[in-house]
């Protein structure tokens, strides 16, 4: 059996050979593993802030990603508005025309209409049309102008200029509308 190898005696033990104890020695080996408990302990504290650290990397990563997928195409949705509306107007005008349209025109421009509304739906963009009569949101709509109006009550809307558009949860254009500024009815 080595040195190494043998078990350490106890200060007991010492004494009982005549041997006194090493308090030094003790007192420096107590030190050195206080150190190295300390040290661990740093480790260890360091080593939970980067698992945390990166768990939140992975997570605002995911956020972003989503992000993205849902709201990265809203410059391209604002750009097809102003395709909505005069799609919107030509049918409008075509109805309210003394003149007939060709049938045909108007299934086109029907079926576009049709069309463009399936894609935005299918990209998360949803229509505000607000309806007369309804009270103003200032989170949904724009007032275009304010008018007394008899009949009506303060904040409700009196004409719908345009409609509105939320992308998701976001709204991507407000609603144009003009609201009534009479007070009672």
């Amino acid at each position: 059996m080595s040195e190494k190898d043998e078990p350490l005696q106890t200060l007991d033990e010492l004494a009982a050979e005549g041997d006194e104890p090493d308090f030094d020695a003790a007192a420096e080996s107590f030190d050195e593993i206080e150190a190295l408990r300390a040290e661990r302990d740093d480790f260890r504290d360091k080593f939970m802030r980067a698992l945390a650290d990166a768990e939140n990397t992975r997570k605002r990563a995911d956020r972003d990603r989503r992000e993205a997928e849902n709201y990265g195409g809203s410059r391209l949705a604002r750009d097809l508005l102003p395709v909505y509306d005069n799609l919107n107007r030509a049918l409008e005008a075509a109805r309210e025309s003394d003149e007939k349209a060709p049938e045909s025109l108007m299934e086109g421009i029907e079926l576009t209409m049709r069309e463009l509304v399936n894609v935005f739906k299918k990209h998360g963009i949803e229509t505000i049309t607000p309806e007369v009569g309804d009270k103003f949101d200032p989170k949904m709509h724009e007032a275009m102008f304010e008018a007394p109006l008899p009949g009506t009550k303060a904040g409700e809307i009196i004409q719908v200029s345009t409609s509105g558009f939320m992308l998701h949860d976001r709204l991507l254009r407000p609603a144009q509308v003009g609201v009534s500024s009479m007070q009672g009815g």
